[in-house]
């Protein structure tokens, strides 16, 4: 028999590193390992929503890889929570300086998990910051 969970809220957020790590997440992802955009002139001024910067951190192998175990990881845990009677799950998901890398992958996840029929809120921590 599947049991049916009631409505599972779920928040991804990016953030920057060099802006302090977040405190009230269940999970936090680094994310600096994957291409950086900042050192590529023409893509520094471009943020992880626009799709040259999400087609370059994540349309390498290395992105693509990690988007797919990050998704199924998440996928679980929630899964896991819902057993266990938890009501929500707080997803961080960090770079350097919250532009770029972890912006794309929030926007990633935040899409794949909403497919799968998870209600799924995301932000992007420090998008509108200084960027150097």
């Amino acid at each position: 028999m599947n049991k049916q969970h009631p409505p599972f809220p779920v928040t991804l957020f990016s953030f920057g590193y060099k802006y302090g790590a977040p405190q009230d997440v269940n999970l936090l992802f680094d994310v600096r390992f994957l291409s950086n955009p900042f050192h590529v002139a023409e893509l520094r001024s471009h943020n992880g929503t626009e799709a040259v910067i999400s087609e370059f951190v994540l349309g390498n192998s290395d992105g693509k890889m990690f988007l797919e175990q990050l998704q199924h990881t998440v996928l679980y845990y929630i899964k896991r929570l819902q057993e266990s009677g938890k009501e929500s799950l707080r997803v961080g998901i960090g770079c350097t300086g919250g532009h770029h890398r972890s912006v794309a992958v929030t926007e990633a996840l935040a899409k794949s998990i909403t497919e799968q029929g998870t209600e799924v809120s995301h932000f992007h921590r420090d998008i509108s910051k200084e960027s150097h």
